[in-house]
């Protein structure tokens, strides 16, 4: 898996990391020790010249100043050793975090490709499935227009492998938007949802709906003779 290939690769760099880590604390420790070392030694050297100034002569001022003045440099260069260490620790790990961001891109990168190969494939699947519905609702108005068992629009299962009408039959229509259903479902009649329960075709073999709920139309049975929708029906009106 890219995610595991990623992360294996990622510890592996850092796996020193914590050993280096603590290898440059330790030694700025030390620096911070030796820097309070001679801030000490120069704090003596001040009060001891301060203290015996004017007993010194002009050579002993100089040599005593001059050991003030050495530990001053020495001091200073203990800093910047600890500064140039604390930006070495700094790089150290802006490294690794800069190696993460890279990583964790492309592994988005990778991802957003697979996801997008994986719509691709859907979308297909989903083309073939309508296609496929629109075939069997051709062939199902060549067959006639009555509701029946049998020439109801097939219900599809569930995730959980129990068909769809079995779960829906008792179902008042006004509970349908509430049930899962399969994105892929056709619908039919005048409210745009899937088949359930008793449905009855429309006769009129250009009817853009077809299919039609028993409750939708106001039918409790199934009528004698052939039997047209509402918009059919003022279609038909009107031509007369």
């Amino acid at each position: 898996m890219a995610t595991a290939m990623y992360l294996e690769h990622y510890l592996d760099s850092i796996e020193n990391l914590p050993c280096e880590l603590q290898r440059n604390f330790q030694l700025m420790r030390e620096l911070d020790q030796r820097t309070e070392d001679k801030k000490a030694e120069i704090d003596s050297l001040a009060a001891e010249y301060i203290e015996s100034v004017k007993n010194m002569l002009p050579e002993e001022r100089v040599e005593h100043l001059k050991k003030i003045q050495s530990a001053y440099s020495k001091c200073k260069e203990y800093s910047d050793d600890k500064v140039q260490l604390a930006m070495q620790t700094y790089e150290m790990v802006d490294k690794h975090i800069r190696r993460l961001d890279a990583d964790l891109a492309r592994f988005e990168a990778d991802l957003k490709d697979k996801l997008e190969g994986s719509d691709f494939e859907n979308s297909g699947s989903r083309s073939l499935k309508k296609g496929r519905s629109q075939k069997d609702k051709r062939s199902s108005r060549s067959r006639g227009r009555r509701a029946s068992e049998e020439d109801t629009p097939k219900k599809k299962k569930l995730k959980g492998g129990s068909e769809f009408a079995d779960t829906i039959l008792s179902v008042h229509p006004s509970d349908v938007l509430d049930m899962p259903v399969d994105p892929n479902e056709p619908t039919y009649c005048l409210c745009h949802q899937v088949s359930y329960g008793e449905m009855i075709g429309c006769d009129n073999p250009d009817c853009p709906i077809e299919w039609f709920h028993f409750a939708c139309v106001d039918l409790t049975t199934k009528p004698k003779g052939k039997w047209f929708c509402p918009r059919c029906v003022q279609e038909r009106k009107k031509k007369k």
